[in-house]
């Protein structure tokens, strides 16, 4: 079942019932399917045609869902693009994507203006809001647009893309990953099934719409059981848990970042009678703040693993029963129905448990492959299975732990140092909020794990302490060498702590600052 009919089989199934809540607007399966059809409509009318690309520019918005379901109705395919992008960064997504549309608002044309003589594929620019010359307006397109269904279009869902995603790797530019309708469909059937959603269940969205966690986990998840998204502008740490009381949200799904930060925020007198549980991915969640946010908010965290090359969600920690709780804090969980995981060395063997190598996936949601990009296809996609760089291990229960990205692991003199393991001791330590561990280089030993961190308000902590702390719980070769305290951390917009540019501050200093230490 492509996305297409998933659509209309669930507006026929659940009509009137409440799917989208944002602010005071809510709207209906049926409308959904009414809306989406319109879009479909007016890009045929503009010439869109199956497999042609529409890139979406925009925050989060009601009209984010029409466009995200509508496009692949006509068999188009979905771009998101990162709201908070440049335009260097717009240049390259939209002309990689070769896309023929773009979507956005007011706010962001004046970075569309630097880029669109630069974008020889691109027809038409569509805005959402005010009229403004030399481009379409989304409104008055959606007007004339008929809601009865789109035009006939042959799409097998296997084969056929229906969103393209941008990767935000660490260096150079992102990879384009194609996800299929099955791909999506099936992701989000997976997670309902593994986490045992009802249908009165109300997901919160709080990420933005651009990335993965948002569009499958708290839209398509939802979607595919009949149940209900309370769509928001966005994460807020002053409004979070005031708008979980006023629409009764039944869960929602974050980044670690997000459970530290409503841990740093006043929690007195909070109206959790509707929240079942929490979503937390993207990131290795630190054990300290797992435990933490149970403990004060009286709620269960369920951990996941995924990225945009699998669709979004690969692995889930088991959900906690009444009778039962299968979880073990710290790991990502069990694969999710339909999908296989299993670590192997660098030579593609398998290791037995509690051995440490890389994780690959292999099932449904494994995209179809990365647009225009051979190179990295033949490196990541080998005989079905998806090398995702992500190093762990599996225990002998079944249960996966990430130790690192492969590409982060420090080398010490020799010694393979990963991050991770140094986060985690950081993180337990009681006057830090956040952390981060990068490796800077070093003449002797080639690299030294150096930790950046954030003091949780009105504490005070040295440098000398920190690694004195470090120095009881870690070898002393993993111990940090260097220290460094901020005010914060660079994060991207769903919340997840970039390593990238704090490496790049570190490269500027090298042969000045670390090399004669």
């Amino acid at each position: 079942m492509n996305l297409r009919e998933l659509v209309k089989k669930q507006a026929e199934k659940y009509k009137n019932k409440t799917f989208l809540y944002w602010q005071d607007v809510e709207i209906s399966y049926s409308q959904l399917d009414e809306k989406t059809n319109k879009v479909a409509n007016f890009l045929y009318d503009l010439g869109i045609r199956k497999g042609d690309k529409v890139s979406i520019y925009l925050p989060n918005m009601l009209e984010y869902v029409y466009l995200y379901l509508g496009i692949p109705k006509l068999g188009a395919v979905t771009g998101p693009v990162n709201a908070l992008f440049k335009p260097r960064e717009v240049k390259f997504v939209v002309g990689h994507s070769e896309a023929k549309v773009l979507i956005t608002i007011p706010k962001l044309m004046p970075v569309v203006n630097q880029i669109k003589g630069d974008l020889p594929n691109l027809k038409h620019i569509i805005v959402i809001g005010e009229v403004i010359e030399g481009t379409l307006n989304y409104i008055e397109l959606m007007q004339k647009a008929s809601s009865e269904d789109p035009p006939e279009v042959d799409i097998d869902e296997k084969e056929d893309p229906a969103a393209i995603l941008y990767t935000s790797g660490t260096t150079g530019f992102p990879k384009g990953v194609l996800q299929t309708h099955f791909n999506i469909r099936r992701n989000a059937e997976m997670i309902k099934e593994f986490l045992q959603v009802k249908e009165h269940y109300r997901f919160m969205l709080i990420l933005p719409m651009f990335h993965v966690n948002a569009q499958i986990v708290t839209i398509m998840g939802p979607f595919t059981i009949g149940a209900s998204c309370i769509l928001t502008a966005g994460f807020s740490a002053q409004t979070h848990w005031d708008t979980v009381a006023k629409y009764k949200a039944s869960t929602f799904s974050c980044v670690p970042t997000v459970l530290s930060i409503l841990l740093r925020m006043p929690h007195e007198n909070l109206d959790l009678s509707s929240l079942e549980f929490v979503i937390c991915g993207a990131a290795p969640l630190p054990v300290e703040v797992f435990r933490a946010f149970e403990d004060t908010f009286k709620c269960k965290v369920v951990e996941g693993y995924g990225l945009t090359e699998g669709t979004c969600a690969s692995s889930v920690n088991p959900l906690p029963t009444e009778t039962e709780d299968r979880r073990k804090i710290g790991s990502i969980g069990l694969p999710l129905p339909g999908n296989e995981m299993k670590i192997v060395d660098s030579e593609g063997n398998e290791l037995p448990p509690n051995s440490k190598g890389e994780i690959v996936v292999k099932g449904d949601n494994v995209m179809k492959e990365y647009f225009k990009n051979p190179e990295a296809n033949a490196e990541t996609l080998k005989d079905g299975w998806l090398y995702t760089g992500d190093i762990g291990h599996m225990d002998e229960d079944g249960f996966f732990y990430i130790t690192d990205r492969k590409k982060d692991m420090i080398i010490r003199g020799g010694e393979n140092i990963y991050p991770r393991e140094i986060e985690e001791v950081i993180y337990s330590h009681p006057a830090v909020s956040l952390g981060t561990v990068i490796g800077v280089r070093d003449k002797i030993y080639g690299e030294l794990p150096k930790a950046f961190i954030v003091l949780k308000e009105g504490e005070s902590v040295t440098e000398e302490e920190i690694i004195e702390y470090c120095k009881k719980h870690l070898a002393d070769f993993k111990v940090p060498k260097y220290v460094e305290f901020r005010d914060d951390l660079p994060k991207t917009p769903t919340g997840k702590i970039m390593k990238q540019p704090l490496r790049e501050e570190e490269e500027v200093k090298t042969g000045k600052i670390f090399d004669d230490k």
